[in-house]
């Protein structure tokens, strides 16, 4: 089964607005009548559009959201990350671009099927609560909301595969929070911070470095401020159990906050990349981090 197909699959129980099906037959008709005829990138693109208008279906969209498109990066030649779905508004007081991943090529198929779903359930939720906070802004008279949400492979390598999901909120200000999923393609294990340890040990250690490296950079640049405890108890203190962090391509852990969440928000996410010899007799072994 092609891929194209197995998207076509994946989707083709959602029941689909009477609008949209035309566009949904046309797209899956131009895929296979082009198939012979189109680069494999370009039958691709054309495919998940199809899938795409599918999963629009399921969520109700108004004319005047913007049609799914596709972009297929290529990352290797055993696993891809696409965007298999994108929605869009703009309005005068309400904008949303809520992009969702998928992955495709791990061997571990039940493994892919599980973050594939959860993307795509995460943001079709995301996006019916801003269908609805926008609804009740409307009724109320007025207001402001945007939503926006993406991707970025950080990681890359025949071992690792980590991909950050961002999701930035506007009202007032804006809020940015990231989530980060560390694959182990070879032995297809979704990587967790604590599986990476012996116990939970590393909690202390890397909030005691993370707290000297706060103190160290507002020293050395006065623009660089943190949230750190005072006489009044508020501010950082430690890093959670299952704080968000990714692995780079050279093996070394990087921790994440979101923006506000330890620093101003004009800092915007701030990380910290944990020195090996900081953590290594906590570690379970060097297969990951080195």
């Amino acid at each position: 089964m092609n891929r194209m197909n197995k998207l076509k699959k994946d989707y083709e129980q959602t029941e689909i607005p009477s609008e949209l099906k035309d566009v949904v037959n046309a797209s899956i008709r131009q895929a296979k009548a082009s198939r012979k005829k189109r680069p494999l990138l370009k039958q691709w693109t054309i495919g998940a559009a199809a899938a795409a208008a599918l999963f629009v279906g399921s969520i109700n969209l108004s004319p005047s959201f913007a049609q799914a498109m596709v972009n297929v990066p290529v990352l290797g030649t055993i696993v891809e990350v696409f965007t298999v779905q994108q929605l869009a508004v703009d309005e005068d007081h309400y904008q949303a671009d809520v992009k969702t991943p998928a992955i495709d090529g791990l061997s571990d198929k039940d493994l892919q099927a599980a973050l594939n779903e959860k993307y795509i359930t995460e943001n079709k939720a995301l996006f019916e609560q801003f269908e609805q906070d926008v609804a009740e802004m409307k009724e109320m008279g007025d207001g402001h909301l945007g939503i926006s949400t993406g991707y970025e492979v950080m990681t890359d390598t025949d071992q690792l595969l980590s991909i950050a999901r961002y999701q930035v909120n506007t009202v007032a200000s804006s809020s940015t929070t990231m989530k980060y999923d560390t694959i182990d393609k070879k032995n297809s294990i979704l990587i967790t911070l604590p599986s990476l340890f012996k116990d939970d040990s590393y909690i202390d250690t890397i909030s005691s470095y993370i707290l000297d490296e706060m103190q160290r950079q507002s020293e050395a640049d006065e623009d660089r401020v943190f949230f750190l405890n005072d006489e009044f108890g508020d501010g950082f203190d430690k890093i959670r159990p299952d704080q968000s962090f990714y692995i780079t391509a050279d093996n070394k852990l990087v921790i994440s906050f979101d923006k506000y969440e330890i620093a101003p928000g004009y800092m915007g996410v701030v990380t910290f990349e944990i020195p090996t010899d900081v953590i290594k007799e906590q570690l379970v072994g060097d297969l990951y981090i080195k």
